[in-house]
């Protein structure tokens, strides 16, 4: 496990900073770009990595950031049902430019702007938790009540 931290891996380091949790990215030798291979590398089930998605709200062409759990994938009418907001795909392009991180790395914290955060439900069932830190293999330990602090997310059953 590499010490020094790129870039974008030290831009999430510095926003967990501010908090009197003691969140701590590591960056590893392995990729943790998607929830398999974050699982794979650190040795936990695939449903305790919170998979940071960004969508584009369809009315308003704004960001909408749904994390859910690894072994989940979204459905978009429960996230319609429960929100209101229509969500349409987001492209790499998109994802850079409005959240300020690549797909593959995309952290639940320090974007580039507050944007809409929807969380599945599915992640309070586990103890602890991997999300993305700002690259595709850089990740920080959580608990789901962290989520409330860091994010001020709506928790849904999102699951497809």
């Amino acid at each position: 496990m590499s010490t020094t931290l790129k870039g974008s891996a030290q831009r999430v380091q510095d926003y967990l900073a501010q908090f009197d949790i003691a969140f701590v990215v590591k960056q590893l030798p392995y990729s943790t770009r998607t929830a398999f291979d974050a699982s794979q590398a650190l040795g936990c089930d695939i449903a305790q990595i919170a998979k940071s998605l960004i969508f584009k709200n369809r009315d308003s062409g704004e960001p909408v950031l749904v994390v859910t759990s690894g072994k989940h994938a979204v459905c978009k009418d429960k996230v319609f049902a429960a929100t209101g907001i229509e969500l349409d795909k987001a492209d790499a392009k998109f994802v850079k430019e409005k959240i300020g991180y690549a797909i593959g790395g995309v952290p639940p914290v320090a974007l580039n702007k507050q944007v809409i955060t929807i969380l599945d439900n599915e992640l309070k069932n586990y103890d602890v938790i991997w999300a993305a830190a700002g690259t595709p293999n850089a990740v920080f330990e959580l608990k789901a009540c962290n989520f409330n602090l860091l994010t001020q997310g709506v928790w849904i059953e999102l699951a497809k």
